[in-house]
């Protein structure tokens, strides 16, 4: 993108200026905690999202390391608007002969919390409409509207009345790492999968199992998360890059620079009934360079025994929404009893959605956290596994939970008053049976059946071009997969079939 009048925060060297994370509704802290890391100044927790100052090399840095962001923005103007002709004049008000020229094009995205501005996409027209006029009447013609990778990208965000209008740094969301080549239906998302971990506070000093792990997303993070490899390391392009401003420079420095990594002496462990699976997150391993820090095999969770070595378990079972199981309480009954007998002296972290699945898993969480999978308001809990009964564990001088744990259990700011559960399973199950003509009444439920009657099919959608990252990016700096002397064999278990999800 030409434009010799190019002129954003970010142009002048070394000058500090606003920006804005964005992330998943429960990951702000941890978001916070990365950018301190980072050498943010300024930082601000707001609701799904953290502001923050640095400089360009942050704003590089920040798109390239940060795990738990989903894109950074640059805000170029904050107004208070009471109706969309206000927006209109507020966003005239901005020279866009700094950012645009007639040949370039631009994309306007919207999210909007407000009684008065209902709708977003209208939001995004008034904003494109109040640029191509000012454009038009400026030079005598227009810029071109791309929805698809433009030259550069917008976000305005209006919270009632107050707005913000931004520059959209990242470009594709920042959850699109590049090393997922498949994917199993319903997968969890790379930053809330990046996110779960470092909530649970592993950093690669024990083992870490996933036992029904889906498309590898958890044990693909956990892995990075051990070698201290940043997830930008497979991306081929931010929106920085396009803009005439753009540090080639800077950015190969922060991409080669490696001072971060470290070697892993402990090993991940992913498994899942479904041979599909099995063999999707097999490919995505290989393709992130990762398959000696990760083992990938076909087990049942049924079938599991206690491991050799203590070790972290976080997974992601079905929640009986996009992806279900037979018999999906009988499923989180036999997590619960491998969990009480299998994995003594080991911590498990579950992410699920319905009370009555947590209910089914029959042990006492030592935390809880609330976490949005898509808008699923869900929950990560914490059991930590220990030998004989609860009451007789307390009786001498043993707990479940830290201080730490205590003070956070105690802020119901935390939680919603009211949870937003669905309807029962086993109501739901009552009414299909009295009526089966309700299961299609609804498209999901129709969705659902077709879905069903394709056994394994696990045929995910394609990257692309992304599967060619390997030559875009110097090879991912060529030593990426050599071993480390401390990871241990696989360990090996049975083998048997069943749904996951990741």
């Amino acid at each position: 993108m030409q434009n010799p009048m190019w002129k954003t925060p970010a142009s002048k060297a070394g000058e500090e200026f606003e920006m804005i994370a964005k992330t998943f509704q429960g990951l702000e802290t941890v978001l916070a905690t990365e950018l301190i890391d980072l050498g943010a100044n300024n930082i601000q927790i707001g609701r799904r999202m953290v502001s923050f100052t640095g400089n360009k090399e942050l704003l590089y840095r920040a798109n390239f390391q940060l795990r738990t962001a989903i894109r950074i923005l640059m805000p170029i103007k904050h107004f208070r608007a009471t109706s969309a002709d206000e927006v209109y004049e507020a966003v005239q008000e901005i020279d866009w002969t700094n950012y645009l020229t007639s040949e370039t094009t631009f994309a306007v995205d919207s999210v909007v919390f407000s009684q008065e501005f209902r709708h977003s996409k209208f939001v995004a027209y008034k904003v494109k409409d109040a640029i191509v006029d000012q454009m038009r009447e400026r030079t005598g013609s227009r810029p071109n509207i791309r929805v698809t990778n433009p030259d550069l990208q917008l976000h305005i965000h209006i919270a009632e009345y107050d707005c913000t209008l931004s520059l959209d740094t990242s470009g594709e969301s920042l959850h699109r790492r590049g090393y997922r080549q498949e994917t199993v239906e319903a997968p969890l998302n790379e930053v809330l999968a990046a996110g779960i971990i470092m909530l649970t506070g592993w950093k690669g000093e024990c083992d870490l199992i996933d036992p029904m792990c889906g498309s590898g997303t958890i044990a693909i993070e956990a892995a990075l998360i051990a070698r201290g490899i940043a997830p930008g390391v497979y991306r081929k392009e931010y929106a920085f890059e396009k803009w005439p401003d753009f540090d080639q420079e800077l950015f190969d420095a922060i991409y080669e620079d490696d001072s971060r990594e470290h070697p892993f002496d402990h090993h991940i462990y992913g498994y899942d009934i479904n041979r599909g699976a099995v063999a999707i997150a097999t490919t995505n391993v290989k393709a992130a360079g990762l398959s000696k820090e990760i083992t990938i095999q076909q087990q049942d969770f049924a079938d599991f025994r206690q491991p050799e070595e203590k070790a972290i378990i976080i997974t992601n079972p079905p929640y009986g929404e996009r992806i279900s199981a037979p018999d999906l309480l009988g499923l989180y009954k036999m997590i619960g009893r491998k969990l009480k007998h299998e994995f003594t002296g080991c911590d498990a972290w579950v992410l699920s959605y319905r009370e009555e699945c947590f209910d089914q898993i029959g042990l006492k969480p030592s935390l809880r956290t609330p976490l949005y999978n898509g808008s699923l308001e869900c929950e990560l809990r914490k059991y930590q596994m220990f030998s004989g009964k609860f009451n007789d564990m307390r009786a001498e001088g043993g707990d479940i939970k830290t201080v730490q744990e205590r003070r956070m259990m105690a802020d119901s700011k935390r939680f919603k008053r009211q949870r937003d559960f669905k309807e029962p399973l086993g109501r739901q199950s009552q009414r299909l049976e009295d009526d089966p003509r309700e299961r299609f009444t609804r498209k999901k439920d129709r969705e659902d059946y077709r879905r069903d009657s394709k056994k394994g099919d696990f045929r995910g959608e394609s990257r692309g071009d992304r599967k060619d990252f390997r030559g875009d990016r110097k090879d991912f700096k060529k030593d990426f997969r050599k071993p480390f002397a401390g990871n241990k064999p696989a360990k090996k278990y049975g083998k048997k079939r069943h749904d996951d999800e990741d």
